[in-house]
């Protein structure tokens, strides 16, 4: 099932809206943007168009909740502030940015404003947090609670060491292809964000693992199709929100909390980065263009790095 459904988004929208919400991803789609990124958009003007509906900061004037051309500054600070108190302002913030694009496109491709609301908004300021981090002895126990000679078994531990061995997103690892690995050269053909493709090289104990699920899934139903992930039974697709489900509950029998893929790929940075590796071949390997990524993912080695240092150098200690 595509994450883009188009008219559960518009559901209840105004005219206006729905038809300028399909035109911009009609615009998206011809840029080549990836489905994620349309659907993230999307569901940001979508909001704020039912939050104009629902809890309109100018009752008086209702008309911006039927045409986003009449959308103020007002409004769109109205609608920061509400994303502030009933999510977060990390949500905000990610608001905010795709509501620019909107906006921008109505002014530039479409011309049907003068000028973007979004023009003198402030980006929410966002508390720097530091990133909990996957330990090793944690991921022993999760890779613990995949053995056994099931299919699901050695399918799970296939997983989750590709997350711990390459850092990848989720929807990378998600999303191979049995084409996408090569176990001659110990590599796997990630399809990253912005449809940037990169080869990532892992490791033989991963190898080991991706090769018995490999054997096991000759034998499976839906052996036959493109997709390396199976469901273990059906012989369907196991799909990005099937694989983070399955992490939980990993988590949850391994009495590990918080698991998710992400985590890991914070520990590949944090573990690259307190060893003194190279930013840029992190970045390369993780699929980066933005220097602020290594920064933002690497604050956790950052810190403990700074602990050592202290430690070490035993400041306050001498007298």
């Amino acid at each position: 099932m595509p994450l883009l459904d188009l008219d559960k988004i518009t559901t209840d929208l105004a005219v206006p809206w729905a038809s300028y919400l399909r035109d911009w991803d009609r615009n998206l789609r011809s840029r080549n943007r990836p489905e994620t990124t349309r659907y993230n958009y999307l569901l940001a003007a979508a909001q704020l168009a039912r939050y104009l509906d629902d809890e309109s900061p100018d009752p008086e004037s209702p008309a911006a909740a039927e045409d986003p051309t009449v959308v103020t500054r007002a409004h769109v600070e109205a609608f920061q502030a509400w994303m502030i108190e009933t999510r977060s302002a990390s949500t905000a913030a990610n608001k905010h940015k795709a509501l620019q694009q909107f906006f921008k496109w109505l002014l530039i491709d479409e011309e049907d404003i003068d000028r973007s609301p979004m023009e003198r908004v402030k980006l929410p300021a966002t508390p720097t947090k530091l990133i909990p981090i996957i330990r090793d002895e944690d991921t022993k126990k999760i890779l613990d609670a995949c053995k056994g000679k099931r299919f699901i078994d050695l399918r799970d531990e296939a997983i989750v060491r590709l997350y711990y061995n390459t850092g990848a997103r989720l929807s990378e690892v998600a999303n191979l292809n049995l084409d996408d690995i090569d176990l001659t050269t110990e590599s796997a053909h990630y399809h990253g964000k912005g449809n940037k493709d990169r080869r990532v090289r892992f490791g033989p104990k991963t190898a080991r693992a991706i090769s018995r699920y490999l054997r096991a899934r000759a034998k499976h139903k839906g052996a036959d199709r493109p997709e390396m992930w199976l469901a273990d039974r059906g012989g369907r697709p196991f799909r990005a929100n099937g694989i983070k489900i399955r992490l939980k509950r990993l988590g949850a029998r391994a009495e590990v909390t918080g698991v998710h893929a992400h985590r890991w790929r914070h520990n590949y940075a944090h573990e690259w980065k307190l060893a003194g590796g190279d930013t840029g071949d992190l970045m390369l390997l993780l699929g980066w263009t933005s220097e602020d990524m290594p920064r933002h993912y690497g604050a956790s080695a950052a810190a403990e790095r700074a602990q050592q240092t202290q430690q070490r150098l035993g400041v306050g200690e001498r007298v």
